[in-house]
């Protein structure tokens, strides 16, 4: 059954807690409330923003139309061989679902863990942490098509996947809501301790054969030591995308800045680390206003209370400004601004 509530508040909505009100709100937690949400007459005159966990936003200003929440649950998973198929709900939590397959003995997703979110913004963002992004384990996701009312699956090849992109960020950006996501895990361990970090912590602990469980657990370890909890302070995790540049840039900014961090990004591309480039000009753990940058991580932007979008936003600009000026890198926000 639909609920639709007015002048709510989106603050317990998203993870930076901006008090800013939507003029519509409706929670989905099934295919076919979607179905008939199509028919209802505030769906039809309203614009329309679909939200999951409310982790990778900065509202800026009240939304004027339709925020819809989608909710849906259920993991459910089919063994063949060594490979696992799990699916789950556009409305899991992402970390839930991660958690759930390291118990169980699936490998592939211990690399993504405790990353904030639901499910079903996963694709979309083709989220990523040390060395693993959402493509590496996804199979296929099933899509709501907002102008025809009708379900649609897309494979790998469908979804254009990139650097923390995809297809529905791009040419199919507002057409379709993901209400479940498919993965192909497996039985085997496949084990990506490349990442330095992890590799770092293995050693101290004299660890030579990790288990998944191994892995989630020193990843989830880093992430703590790194981002700050949402519900003591308001973020959105990493604010801006790690920027790649062609190699022959790059040979100039190592010459000039021989500290400087990089990773391999491909052909004749690097990319580098935002978090130093911003922390190099000065902003890490700043506080300006009622916003600033969190003290273990210049990368993350943080409300410490009561700041408003719009003076998150202009902060961002001037990092960016700052970066740019000091290193001709522009940074690009990962963070959607509405």
């Amino acid at each position: 059954m639909l609920v639709l509530q007015e002048n709510i508040s989106l603050k317990p909505y998203n993870t930076f807690g901006i008090d800013v009100k939507a003029r519509f709100f409706i929670e989905i937690f099934t295919e076919d409330e979607l179905v008939a949400l199509r028919n209802h007459p505030v769906f039809k005159a309203s614009k329309l923003l679909i939200l999951g966990g409310g982790s990778n936003v900065l509202f800026t200003e009240d939304y004027p139309g339709l925020v819809l929440k989608i909710s849906i649950p259920e993991i459910t998973t089919e063994v063949a061989d060594n490979q696992v198929f799990v699916s789950a709900g556009a409305g899991v939590v992402w970390n839930d679902l991660v958690n759930y397959c390291v118990e169980n003995g699936f490998a592939g997703m211990e690399n993504l863990s405790l990353i904030p979110g639901t499910v079903g913004a996963s694709p979309i963002q083709n989220i990523g942490a040390y060395g693993v992004e959402l493509k590496d384990v996804f199979e296929s996701c099933e899509a709501f098509e907002l102008a025809t009312g009708e379900f649609k699956n897309f494979g790998y090849e469908d979804c254009h996947f990139a650097y923390r992109d995809s297809i529905f960020k791009n040419e199919l950006k507002g057409q379709y809501i993901i209400t479940r996501v498919n993965f192909r895990l497996f039985t085997r361990i496949r084990i990506n301790s490349q990442y330095g970090a992890i590799q770092s912590l293995l050693a101290e602990r004299r660890i030579t054969h990790p288990t998944i469980t191994d892995i989630s657990k020193i990843v989830a370890e880093i992430r703590v030591s790194k981002l700050p909890d949402p519900s003591t302070i308001g973020n959105a995790g990493s604010f801006f995308k790690n920027p790649i540049i062609d190699r022959s840039k790059f040979e100039g900014l190592k010459h000039a800045f021989p500290a400087m961090i990089s990773y391999p990004a491909g052909e004749d591309k690097v990319k580098l680390a935002a978090g130093w480039l911003i922390e190099q000009c000065g902003f890490k753990g700043i506080t300006e206003g009622h916003t600033g940058t969190w003290k273990n991580q210049a990368l993350v932007l943080v409300n410490h209370g009561g700041a408003t979008g719009e003076e998150v936003y202009s902060f961002s600009e001037k990092i960016i400004d700052t970066v740019f000026s000091k290193f001709d890198v522009k940074l690009e926000r990962e963070v959607n601004i509405l």
